[in-house]
């Protein structure tokens, strides 16, 4: 099971599926969220009854968790403390954020979500472990 709490409460939470941590740049376009969309819609990670990584999200009743992450564009090449000036700022940051969320659900994604910008407290059941970066 994934979720997220947000001071004690329980904001989201999923059985099988994805936990997608959504980090947003400067440069970041809604045509971009779009591709993600679709990728994690049709991305094909989960085992079949011979043990191959073949099944999507449709095929297993699956759902994304989606958390807000602007910590995955942390820059630490200079000195020990990070810089988080390639983030996005909240605004651009939030606009894109609920876009996506929004375009998951449009593609019959079913989706749970955290809090934009609170401090929330995430769990994740790492099965295999699978962890996939996606860009685009």
């Amino acid at each position: 099971m994934h979720g997220v709490e947000v001071e004690g409460k329980v904001v989201g939470k999923i059985g099988k599926g994805f936990l997608v941590l959504l980090g947003v740049t400067h440069s970041d376009t809604k045509e971009q969220a779009d591709y993600l969309v679709k990728k994690l819609r049709n991305l094909r990670v989960f085992s079949d009854e011979n043990d191959k990584m073949n099944l999507g999200l449709k095929d297993i009743d699956g759902e994304i968790l989606i958390i807000s992450q602007f910590t995955l564009y942390a820059d630490c090449s200079h000195g020990n403390r990070p810089s988080f000036t390639e983030a996005a700022k909240s605004e651009q940051a939030n606009e894109l954020y609920e876009y996506f969320c929004a375009e998951c659900e449009k593609n019959g994604i079913p989706i749970q979500k955290g809090i934009f910008g609170a401090d929330m407290k995430v769990s994740l059941l790492n099965d295999g472990p699978v962890t996939i970066i996606l860009e685009k």
